[in-house]
């Protein structure tokens, strides 16, 4: 096993797809209920679910001010917008340490002994020599593999102003008198 190769293991193209597409899912939620706040700004009550979702063109949410204006304001008509909102700054780092250590031992010790034996017996008359060797090995090898890791993902999340169509619909809704 290589260092290298663990490198090559991380999942870093999956990781920036998956917080490519978190962040696309999370703008999409966002930009809804930023559309839906500016609905309910406007003075139209929310969706309702059990009428399948359909959206009420009455103007319910008002505001009324005591100025004789028997319908009231919309927050929109009386300067209000809603706040979108934007992903900005993303970042992935991925820290890794990995070390690794490969040890061999090898040991090898021999005992020479020398043996003379001679005798006689009568006649006969015998004698031998001996030798004999003892030999001790030992092998070990020790391998050693560490590998730490940490990742960070991170995003910052900023306001920013309403579409600009949104605040010239505004506009003219506001001028547009109401029947």
């Amino acid at each position: 096993m290589s260092v290298g190769q663990d490198l090559l293991n991380v999942p870093f193209p999956e990781m920036i797809k998956s917080m490519g597409l978190g962040i696309a899912e999370a703008q999409y939620e966002l930009d809804l209920t930023s559309l839906k706040i500016a609905r309910l700004m406007a003075g139209y009550a929310p969706e309702s679910e059990e009428e399948g979702g359909a959206a009420s063109t009455e103007r319910t949410n008002l505001v009324d001010l005591g100025d004789g204006n028997s319908e009231g304001y919309s927050l929109l008509e009386l300067g209000f917008t809603p706040t979108f909102y934007q992903f900005v700054d993303t970042l992935i780092e991925v820290k890794m340490s990995i070390s690794m250590a490969s040890q061999t031992e090898s040991r090898r010790s021999s005992t020479q002994v020398n043996a003379s034996v001679s005798g006689k017996v009568g006649f006969l008359s015998a004698s031998a020599k001996m030798q004999v060797s003892t030999v001790s090995a030992s092998f070990s090898s020790k391998y050693q593999y560490s590998a730490e890791g940490s990742s960070l993902m991170r995003t910052k999340l900023v306001t920013v102003p309403p579409p600009s169509i949104l605040e010239e619909r505004i506009r003219a809704m506001i001028n547009t008198p109401t029947e």
